[in-house]
């Protein structure tokens, strides 16, 4: 929602927007999404043997071990984060529904385009997430990151066997994408597009913490939106 009324403005500094459980997931899946990252990476390029006795080394399980469990945490709490929009506030929905026949929104997106890339000099601002930012949590974070668990548990499931739970939730999406190697090539693209995602995001929040005057990082851990000056 954008903050439009100067007035209005001028006496709401701060706007609690984001609410605990929703801050919580935040942070676990950053977290989550680091480990499956730099574990992900590795198992696909595995480091060098190791020295000493191969009883005496496991380095290569730990890892698929902290990926298996990074992933359970995340696609847990995905669902999580799914219960929440129904029973959080309206904030919480944002990320999910995306009012695409709303002709003042795609303008808003436009617009925010235009200020990332420096074609306009004044900031809109906004209480929840800007329509540009809505727009790409949706792709990128929901949509992200049911392929992700979907072609994760796919994988999984050829080690966890036929007749398991997740052959029987997720075996369909191999023969889906052709082969397991197709559903492994998709998934570890997909990883890399969730690393260029949070890279853009971070710089995206960081810049505009600075550049629009309004929280971004601190927001997502106090759930407090503050409003630094009267620009708009």
């Amino acid at each position: 929602m954008e903050v439009d009324s100067e007035t209005k403005f001028r006496f709401v500094q701060s706007v609690y927007v984001y609410e605990a459980p929703l801050r919580l997931w935040h942070w676990v899946n950053a977290l989550c999404v680091v480990i499956l990252t730099v574990t992900g990476y590795l198992i696909a390029n595995p480091l060098h043997s190791t020295t000493g006795e191969a009883s005496a080394n496991y380095l290569m399980g730990y890892m698929r071990f902290a990926h298996f469990s990074a992933g359970y945490i995340l696609a847990i709490s995905f669902i999580g984060r799914i219960y929440w929009a129904f029973v959080g506030n309206h904030h919480s929905r944002q990320m999910f529904i995306l009012p695409i026949f709303n002709k003042h929104w795609w303008e808003e997106v436009f617009f925010e385009m235009r200020w990332y890339l420096f074609l306009e000099k004044e900031p809109k601002k906004y209480i929840g997430h800007n329509p540009l930012a809505q727009l790409s949590m949706f792709f990128f974070v929901v949509l992200g990151s049911i392929f992700m668990i979907f072609t994760g548990f796919a994988m999984y499931s050829e080690g966890a066997g036929q007749g398991s739970w997740q052959d029987r939730l997720f075996g369909w999406v191999i023969p889906l994408f052709g082969q397991s190697q197709d559903v492994h090539t998709a998934h570890h693209l997909g990883m890399w597009v969730m690393v260029i995602f949070m890279m853009v995001h971070i710089y995206a929040a960081i810049r505009e913490d600075i550049m629009s005057r309004q929280s971004l990082v601190s927001t997502m851990i106090s759930g407090h939106r503050m409003f630094k000056d009267n620009r708009d």
